[in-house]
């Protein structure tokens, strides 16, 4: 458990610094699709830290009332959700790495997501 807690941790951490400190570089460089400003990658980028930082809390700190497995996995099917509906319905990524980046991030989600049920 405490494995997996380290795990979202660093991979919701990584994607959020990323997002938040060059977030049109960032997009190009996965191939997804550009946006105008920096706005609302900045935006998610702070909310997966935010996410990175409860889930931290929930792994180091004895007895605590942090994220906990039940809201990650309601995080990561929602996020799975949301990017393969994007991919689906022809909103997501406009070139073939992209939805490759796209697709390969739904399926991590839900293996992450079999993984925090098994221990759940």
């Amino acid at each position: 458990m405490q494995q997996l807690l380290w795990l979202e941790t660093l991979l919701k951490l990584a994607g959020g610094a990323f997002l938040v400190l060059a977030p049109m570089t960032t997009i190009k460089l996965l191939g997804l699709p550009p946006s105008t400003t920096g706005f609302w990658p900045r935006l998610l980028g702070a909310a997966l830290i935010g996410i990175s930082a409860a889930t931290y809390i929930e792994g180091a700190w004895e007895g605590s009332r942090g994220l906990g497995i039940a809201g990650l996995i309601v995080i990561n099917i929602l996020g799975a959700a949301a990017l393969a509906l994007a991919a689906l319905l022809g909103g997501g990524a406009q070139t073939r790495r992209g939805a490759l980046v796209q697709w390969a991030l739904v399926v991590a989600l839900l293996v992450l997501v079999l993984f925090e049920i098994a221990h759940a």
